[in-house]
């Protein structure tokens, strides 16, 4: 019988430590849940699955692909329409029979638990740090001397825990652009003999100078998947949290977004906390800023609105260094963060934008797929306990090209459409009981409905302005009774099937004394590993108002019988705990990055097929170093990357007494990184 490794010693929630959580979201987990609304809790929705995960496997495709043609409609909402998900092992979806190492793609042999302080890849491949954490990447910019710390040197220079990555083509040979996220600081492993009480200026403005985006050119190494930056390359960028920004859509200049800095509404000083994102077809990155809450200071209930505003002094203080993050001098300074920022990497000149028809929330992500005639559709999690999953629906096509009227047109695809929010509903509510005990009906799976919030100016919401709705998108989910989920991360849809999968990362208050209990949605009381849902739009259609969903993956040690795999036998099986982001590889298998795992191994990055007859036979590619989390994953051909965020990051360590020695060995400053890996025989990943 496998061992697995004895638990790390952590009091916080998610398996992360007490440093992170102060740093990374201001210790959200230890505030009380923003959302009190008594909507629908997704715990309730799957908590009946766990006692038949065999019958997943066989379960037969539900009534909509059945030769009647017969449809699962969504409950409350008859004219929505849900397609079915497939049973595993699909015949629509071939399979690799006789195959016995793995889904083309995912034919490697898995990294075991381990708490090595590195970054620890299968037999075969190597790999190389493509970017530190204050590496010069602007003209002028100085080498990074941690010692000798400046604004004016981070401002040049790449920024500080790397999340969300993208990479995009370049006409350039062997070279493309990386876009990566910084999505906060941690101030005690930046400076030495850091003062949390009395921060200095300087060291305020070197971490708005470490926030916000990077983008760099990057060098392929001829016959491997090596990449080196280009430094002070023409279309190197730095976006700060004093770098100026856009707001556009349908709410932009409205009296919520005004301060007395900006009395149009319309121009914003940074980005905040930006974690995951996306890639759009028509070549721009997208950008969700997440727990912007806790860089603002004394918050009311009249200025918070559900979202987390520190209600006294914040942890680094910036309200003493300039009165926007000072919520009782600009109340609305806070509205101009949590949207999605889209940003255009071609064009060095160009001022990024918020998106305000995509909502304000904690935006985990943002991915666009398009429709048939070619709207896109965008997926987004709010990455709270009990909060709530959206899309927004395009009024407008995309056009082909790289002229600069079709670049100049699809920069305005995500200003006009419908904002959506998810309902659940399971086919067996009456049997739920939060025990786990299988339905009547014998199956796990359900219907879900898209419930329009606003569109344009016109809001869908009784009691709420279209503007309202927009920024403030939480109160709206819960006027219209979405379903409450365990912290729903990165969405992202499969470019081969189309089909949507949520990664939802943990609720250790499911079930608490005055929390919310089970429906048929999420599975366990006290969800420490979190869980994966697959959902399928009716007809294969992104606009569509209805989906049909089902349990993909329940996290946790295999031999735990309240876990799940799409069915498939878990003797040979990874254990997996916390997923986060997800992105696909070009054989359409998922890959899944982990956060705050909670088995006693460090977090890692794991691969899963969603189709054929090893669909979810899921194996782990890479860990990383020691407090680290695995960010940012890019699946290509030839390479892997993983941005490796916040290493080191552990309770009671401190530049003077680190807790890794990563990535530059002992004695140097440990530094958030960007990670390529690839087979030393130059063949391609998983082949």
């Amino acid at each position: 019988m496998r061992r697995i490794l004895p638990l790390l010693s952590s009091n916080h929630a998610g398996g992360r430590s007490a440093l992170t959580c102060r740093y990374r979201c201001g210790d959200a987990c230890f505030h009380e849940v923003p959302n009190t609304s008594g909507n629908e809790y997704a715990g309730d929705i799957i908590a009946a699955t766990l006692s038949r995960r065999s019958m997943m496997r066989t379960a037969a495709v539900v009534t909509v692909a059945t030769a009647a043609g017969g449809a699962v409609v969504a409950q409350n909402a008859p004219s929505a329409q849900a397609a079915a998900v497939p049973a595993a092992g699909d015949a629509r979806h071939g399979g690799h029979g006789g195959v016995t190492d793995g889904a083309r793609g995912l034919r490697f042999s898995p990294v075991g638990p381990n708490t090595a302080d590195k970054v620890t890849v299968p037999a075969g491949y190597t790999q190389n740090v493509v970017i530190r954490w204050g590496e010069p990447i602007l003209r002028g910019a100085p080498a990074f001397d941690a010692d000798r710390q400046t604004a004016k040197a981070q401002a040049g220079q790449f920024g500080y825990n790397n999340d969300f990555l993208s990479l995009l083509p370049l006409h350039e040979h062997g070279r493309q652009v990386l876009v990566a996220n910084h999505e906060y600081t941690d101030e005690v492993l930046m400076f030495k003999g850091y003062d949390a009480a009395d921060p200095t200026r300087e060291q305020v403005e070197i971490a708005w100078a470490a926030h916000g985006l990077s983008v760099v050119v990057v060098q392929e190494e001829r016959k491997s998947g090596r990449l080196t930056p280009v430094s002070r390359h023409w279309l190197n960028r730095r976006l700060t949290a004093t770098s100026e920004f856009r707001l556009t859509g349908p709410a932009a200049g409205s009296a919520l977004l005004k301060t007395s800095a900006d009395p149009t509404g319309t121009k914003v000083l940074g980005t905040l906390n930006n974690c995951a994102g996306g890639t759009t077809p028509w070549g721009t990155t997208l950008h969700g800023e997440e727990n912007f809450n806790q860089y603002f200071a004394n918050g009311t209930s009249a200025t918070d609105k559900r979202y987390g505003l520190t209600t006294g002094a914040t942890e680094r203080k910036w309200e003493r260094f300039d009165k926007r993050f000072d919520a009782a001098q600009e109340p609305n300074e806070s509205h101009r963060f949590g949207w999605v920022v889209e940003l255009d990497p071609y064009d060095p000149d160009s001022t990024p934008r918020k998106r305000t028809a995509l909502g304000r929330f904690k935006h985990e992500a943002a991915q666009p797929r398009l429709t048939r005639d070619g709207r896109p559709v965008v997926y987004m999690g709010d990455d709270e306990r009990f909060d709530y999953f959206y899309k927004f629906v395009s009024s407008k096509r995309m056009r082909k090209g790289d002229s600069r009227s079709a670049r100049e047109h699809n920069l305005t695809l995500l200003d006009e459409g419908t904002l959506y929010v998810a309902k659940l509903t399971g086919d067996s509510p009456q049997d739920v009981d939060g025990t786990g005990k299988l339905p009547n009906d014998g199956e796990f799976d359900g219907s879900g409905v898209w419930i329009p919030l606003a569109t344009g100016d016109v809001s869908h919401v009784p009691g709420m302005t279209a503007e309202e709705v927009y920024v403030f998108t939480r109160l709206a989910g819960d006027k219209v009774g979405a379903t409450k989920m365990d912290r729903p991360e990165d969405v992202e849809p499969s470019p081969r099937t189309g089909r949507v999968y949520v990664a939802l990362t943990n609720n250790t208050d499911r079930g608490k004394a005055g929390k919310p209990g089970a429906d048929e949605a999420n599975p366990r009381n006290l969800n420490k590993h979190g869980q994966i849902l697959e959902l399928a739009e009716h007809w294969d259609d992104p606009s569509a108002d209805g989906f049909a969903w089902r349990l993909f993956l329940v996290a946790g040690d295999p031999e735990d019988p309240a876990t799940y795999f799409a069915g498939y036998p878990k003797e040979t099986v990874s254990p997996i705990s916390c997923p986060d982001n997800v992105a696909f590889d070009p054989h359409g298998n998922l890959w899944i990055s982990t956060d705050g795992a909670q088995l006693g191994s460090h977090d890692g990055l794991f691969g899963v097929a969603t189709t054929g007859e090893r669909r979810g036979e899921l194996k782990q590619f890479l860990t990383v170093p020691k407090g680290a989390e695995t960010c940012g994953p890019i699946i290509q051909d030839c390479r892997v990357l993983v941005a490796v965020q916040h290493p080191g990051e552990i309770d009671g360590a401190t530049v003077e007494k680190p807790a890794s020695e990563w990535p530059d060995g002992p004695g140097r400053i440990v530094r958030p990184s960007v990670v390529a890996v690839y087979r030393k025989d130059g063949r391609d990943i998983g082949v």
